[in-house]
């Protein structure tokens, strides 16, 4: 198995105030990762370091045996997409104008080829946004726009995906179709890497978690690990207890 994706001590403060140091940690391809912890641990920072969007104050990330500094923009974005956390929504774009910006990276010309089109067209129909493709993307609601901006990114096609809470604002069974559809890109190669804070998704489709809380990373298990064991409950909420649904599947329950 290749891996896609290395992190040596990595750490990230702003003045006065660290969000986390000495990160570190190696992911390959087909891993689906959700990467957890508490509000302000510094999640979306550090996808924000691993896209470059971020500089670290010290440490190494490695993409692809080569370092991350080393990657011009263009090159980085054809081999890692990015869903981060908000997206302003007055943006005077169709859903497919947008879709097809995902394809921007892969360009040679003025004009979007057929192979640009048509990646843009089967993900809108994956991720459902197909029938409002021609509606401008302010006039959607929040899960809608979240529909079209994972379509992008699926569009973008990278070998990394890194998803900043892409279930937010999705009703119930577009949650899990959001999964499904993370869970086929991992089964295809790809490296996807989540942000989340539904602990039961994350036991369902992912098959590693990691876990920011004081300003460190606190853990690095499977699933596999932690479904027979609670101890890493506490990192969230001391209301949380781990137990099975009625087919034996781990599922965390509050109290």
């Amino acid at each position: 198995m290749t891996t896609l994706l290395q992190l040596a001590d990595v750490s990230f403060s702003y003045p006065g105030r660290t969000v986390f140091s000495g990160v570190s940690f190696d992911a390959d391809e087909g891993e689906f990762i959700a990467l957890m912890g508490p509000n302000g641990a510094g999640k979306s920072t550090l996808l924000d370091t691993i896209t470059g969007l971020r500089r670290p104050n010290s440490g190494r990330i490695t993409l692809l045996g080569r370092l991350l500094h080393e990657w011009r923009s263009n090159e980085l974005a054809r081999r890692v997409a990015h869903l981060p956390q908000s997206v302003r929504a007055d943006v005077p774009f169709t859903v497919e104008q947008l879709v097809l910006m995902g394809r921007y990276p892969h360009g040679e010309g003025w004009f979007d080829s057929p192979a640009d089109v048509a990646a843009a067209h089967a993900s809108m129909h994956r991720t459902s946004c197909w029938e409002d493709r021609l509606r401008r993307f302010f006039t959607l609601s929040g899960g809608e726009r979240q529909r079209v901006l994972l379509a992008a990114c699926l569009a973008q096609d990278g070998k990394v995906c890194l998803m900043d809470e892409p279930s937010v604002f999705l009703d119930v069974d577009q949650q899990l179709r959001c999964f499904d559809l993370l869970a086929e890109e991992s089964r295809n190669g790809k490296l996807c890497i989540v942000v989340t804070h539904d602990l039961n998704l994350a036991l369902s489709y992912c098959s590693r978690l990691l876990i920011l809380a004081g300003q460190r990373l606190a853990m690095d298990r499977s699933t596999a690990d932690v479904r027979h064991a609670s101890d890493w409950l506490g990192f969230f909420s001391n209301r949380l207890q781990l137990g099975e649904t009625p087919d034996g599947k781990p599922w965390v329950w509050y109290q």
